[in-house]
Order: C-alpha cells, then structure tokens, then sequence
C-alpha cells in the first residue's frame, strides 16, 4: 500500500491561500511573506558585515527558531488526524512548504513520555547554502543558521523543552548535502556553538523568556507604556495622557470625557496613584447606578433618624474620600437636587448630611466623568450651567478605540497575561490573522469589550497554543481567510474549489456508495423545490426530463 503523502493527509495546501486582492498571503493564520530569495540573501550579508559574525548567526538562528515555534503550533492543531510522529514530520513538509529547504528525517529516537530527543535531519536544496555560496563562497563554517534555529524552534515547541539543531555538514563547506543533528541544550555540553543559540548566562532561560528575546530579536519590542494600568502610545492615546500627566499633581478638577467602555475609572485611578494625595483613599461611584432617591445619601452621607429605616449615622462618598480622590462616573445621570448640593460641596468644600445641619469640612480631590453630552443636557435643562463649568475647569477627551488602534496588539498582549494565570494557561499570543481580525473590528464597546472578548478567548484557547479567529469569534468564518489556494499540483487555484475538492476527498475515504448519495441528492433537491421538478431541474444544472427519468430510476414515481 503506498503511503499517502503529509501534504495530502493533513490538506496542508488548503492552508495556503492567496488574496491578491488585499496583497496577502496567509498559511493558516500566519500571514506569510512572498519574498525574493536574492533579496533576503542581500539582507542576511548586511547582516553579517554590519553585525559581525558572531552577532549575524545569533540573530538568523533566533528568526529561523521563531519561525519554527509558529509552524510546531500549526502541526499540533492537527493533532487528533494522526500519530505523534506523524504529527511532528509535519514540520519539514512545511519548511519545504514554504521554499526553503527539503528536509528528511534520517534518524530520530523519541521517547514521548520522558521528552527525550535525538534527530538527525538531511536538508536539500537549502536557499541559506544556495545564498551563502553565492554571496561568500565556500570556505570552513556551516552556513545554514536560520535553518538549525528553524529545527531548534519547531522541535522546542514540539517537546517543551529546550532542543538545539547544529548543521554538522553543509554544502558550503564541500558536503553533497547538509545535515542537522539534533538533541536537548544539555547534551551539547559546553560545545562553543551554543553562544549563537545563546548567551552563556542564559542556558537555562525558560520559554517565557526566550519568546520574550525572540520578540526582541524580531524587532517587535514592547511599546512603551505609561506607568501603572494604562496602556498605549498611539497619537491619539498620548496626547489625552500628556493632559492628564500634567494634572497629576495639582489639586484641578478633571472632567473625563468619553465614550461608553473607553477606560474612564482607568484613567481616574492613575491620575489619583501619580498624585500627591495617592497614599489616601480613591473612592468611586457611579451615579446612574443608583436611584435618585438615594444618591444623595449615597454621596453626603445620611444623620440617624433623618427618615424612616435611618437608625444609624453614616458617612457619604465624600467624607470617606476625605484627603483623597473622589469619582464620580456617569456624572450626566444626577437628579437636579442632587446637582444642587454637589455644587455647594465644590464652592464651600464642606458637606451636610441628610438629615444633619451640620456642616463637615472635606479635602477631596473631584474626578468626574460622563458620556453624556453636558452641554446638550443643559440646553435640555437636565444639568445645570453653572455646576458644568465648576466641573469643566480640566476637560479630557478619551479616545474610542477605533481612534487608537495601534494600541490593539499592547492591550491585547497585556490582557492575555492577566487572564491566562486566571484561567492556568499558558498562552503564545495571538495569531496574524486575528489580530487582522481585530483591528479591522470597529468596537462600539470600547476597551471594555476588547477585554471581555480577550478574556473568552483565552478561556477557550488550548493550553500552550495560540489564541486564533475560532476563539474570538465562535463559529464564524474571516472574511480574510478567503482567496486562492494551492492545488495538489501546486498551482494557484480557486479557494471554493478546494473546498469542494475536500468534500468529495472525504466522501471517498471509506463505504462510499453512489446511488445512496444520488439518491440523497435527489430528494434534497426535490424538497427544496417544493415537488417542482422544473424548479429541481435549475438546481441541478439538467434538464426537466433528465432529472424526471433520474428520479423515476433512484426514487421511483412522485405524484
């Protein structure tokens, strides 16, 4: 029985697809890059004359590994369509699938429950050879750096533990062909190579932080954040926090302005953290969340016996804040007595309780916030003028996040690391083509729903993957996933196509009887006619009296 080809078991060129129309090209949800091989071998010589040497290999290994991490997360998707080391041979299929090599496992002793590791791995036609020889020459060294780290990342991933690829032969050198040999960091000793995988001191790094010099070595850099819980540094982002840095440490009401879900408390929380007031109480209350008739107890604070049910004295919002901050969210919903005497708190900063005419001296420092348009409340007569300026002394502008969406894959990173020790897992971000699917969403909900959203995703992303499209969105399909795919004659074909193809495929694995599925069809087709079999006819491409005597030879006489 002939072996069927990897390619055609795990559909891989179903996962290759073209979408010329948008200029991408996308395996999987890994967007992929269509790249002149003489262009990257021009890119990797600067490197090794700008860098040096020593510098050069260090970075093309940890690129090559990056790439293989992503490819080992694609290969175990496929998990459950075969047998471990099917399942793991699906890397060199890849790498050969994506024009750089053609590799062939030569040797390989795996012992899959104690994770250990021995691999030898034959490469041909290797464009790092091809490009190194052309730009360089023969000469003593092994070239194919990108390749090893590309074998060190994939086989990593694989087994959860740190494995090093060194090229032991190489055409560069005079061999007829290139070859890996592969095995846990340990084994390889005190072999001076290893200072190109890694720095001395960190060969014992843990994956967190190998993934985080990756992203590093791949020019991804964390951005810059503020300090505390604020996260972003898009124009639009940075011009709201440089107004509310430099009210930071003076006593000026700030009135935060913005869109449901845009992070308003966030912002009064560091404007009180980075004041001088910030070892006192931060106290918050959202006013539409309270009914009218006890907002002002709420806020002032209520005198024994000041109504029926008032058997003991209790401090208010204010008094509790006092030397501290108070905020006041959803500020628009406040009834019109309640306006009244938070106006008199401002002008005299002394508060009565209800019930109590005695007056009671507060420091606090007012943030309020509100996504009502104030100035058309006032116009309403539902919010007074002259509490609005009293309030309006700062203004501040929140940007919606769909004015700032550069700041989407920041928070999006920083949201999977608080939510995946809540729900223990170990998350390897985001996939290209969710974030896509992120930063083309307009989010009506701000913020709030990018973290709802993130924290579901990270709930229903297995354990040590990635969080991908099916996680953000369940059961809905990218737009950005259609395009064209490759045939299995590894030619550009159409993506409907395919998918059709892989209907029939699976239609002729096993018990696949014809006249039953005829037979089906038939009535399927006739059903959703309504009887019509002229209508039937259409459906089917035929005509009425091709599909009448196929009906009469499988069904039998429809009245």
């Amino acid at each position: 029985m002939i072996e069927q080809p990897l390619a055609e078991r795990f559909n891989l060129r179903s996962r290759l697809r073209f979408n010329i129309e948008s200029g991408q090209i996308w395996l999987d949800e890994n967007r992929m890059l269509l790249l002149h091989a003489k262009a990257f071998g021009a890119l990797r010589q600067e490197l090794f004359e700008s860098l040096g040497s020593k510098r050069a290999k260090g970075l093309l290994f940890r690129m090559g590994f990056a790439a293989g991490q992503h490819d080992a997360d694609l290969a175990q998707k496929l998990y459950g369509e075969g047998d471990d080391f099917d399942v793991f041979k699906i890397g060199p299929e890849l790498h050969a699938f994506e024009g750089l090599v053609r590799s062939t496992i030569t040797e390989a002793k795996i012992d899959w429950e104690k994770g250990t590791f021995f691999g030898e791995v034959k490469c041909e036609n290797s464009w790092e050879a091809e490009s190194h020889l052309q730009l360089f020459g023969a000469g003593d060294e092994a070239a194919c750096w990108h390749l090893s780290g590309y074998a060190s990342g994939y086989t990593s991933r694989f087994f959860k533990r740190f494995i090093v690829f060194r090229e032991t032969k190489c055409v560069c050198c005079g061999d007829p062909n290139c070859v890996l040999v592969g095995k846990p960091v340990e084994d390889w000793g005190d072999d001076a190579f290893l200072e190109h995988c890694l720095e001395p001191k960190d060969k014992e790094t843990s994956f967190e932080q190998l993934q985080e010099e990756l992203w590093q070595v791949r020019g991804r850099q964390r951005e810059q954040r503020p300090p505390g819980k604020l996260v972003g540094s898009s124009p639009a982002f940075s011009a709201a926090f440089s107004l509310l840095s430099k009210a930071a440490s003076s006593p000026i009401t700030v009135l935060l302005l913005g869109e449901t879900g845009v992070g308003k408390e966030v912002f009064a929380q560091w404007l009180h953290e980075n004041s001088d007031r910030a070892d006192k109480p931060f106290v918050a209350i959202n006013c539409a969340a309270i009914p009218n008739d006890l907002i002002e107890s709420e806020l002032f604070g209520v005198q024994k016996g000041a109504y029926t049910g008032a058997q003991n004295s209790r401090p208010g919002k204010f008094e509790r804040a006092d030397g501290g901050t108070l905020f006041l969210d959803e500020l628009g919903e406040l009834s019109p007595p309640a306006q009244v005497k938070l106006l008199r708190v401002l002008q005299t900063g002394e508060v009565e309780r209800l019930g109590d005419d005695k007056p009671r001296k507060v420091s606090v420092r007012l943030v309020a916030a509100t996504n009502v348009n104030l100035q058309q409340a006032i116009a309403d007569g539902r919010f007074r003028a002259d509490l609005y300026y009293r309030l309006a002394t700062y203004p501040l502008e929140i940007p919606p996040l769909r004015k700032r969406k550069s700041d989407i894959p920041v928070l999006v990173s920083v949201l999977i690391e608080k939510y995946s020790p809540l729900y223990h897992k170990t998350i390897h971000g985001i996939s290209d083509l969710a974030m896509q699917e992120l930063m083309a969403y307009d989010w009506p909900g701000n913020v709030r729903e990018l973290e709802n959203l993130v924290e579901r995703s990270v709930l229903l992303a297995p354990s040590g993957g990635q969080i991908e499209v099916e996680h953000l969105f369940p059961g809905m399909a990218p737009v950005t996933a259609l395009g064209a795919v490759i045939d299995r004659q590894g030619k550009v074909g159409n993506a409907d196509e395919a998918r059709k193809d892989k209907l029939y495929d699976s239609l002729l694995d096993e018990g696949f009887d014809l006249q039953v599925h005829e037979a089906r069809l038939l009535q399927l087709t006739v059903l959703r006619a309504n009887g019509n079999l002229t209508h039937a006819a259409r459906l089917l491409g035929i005509t009425r009296r091709q599909l009448a005597y196929r009906v009469k030879q499988v069904l039998g006489d429809i009245e």
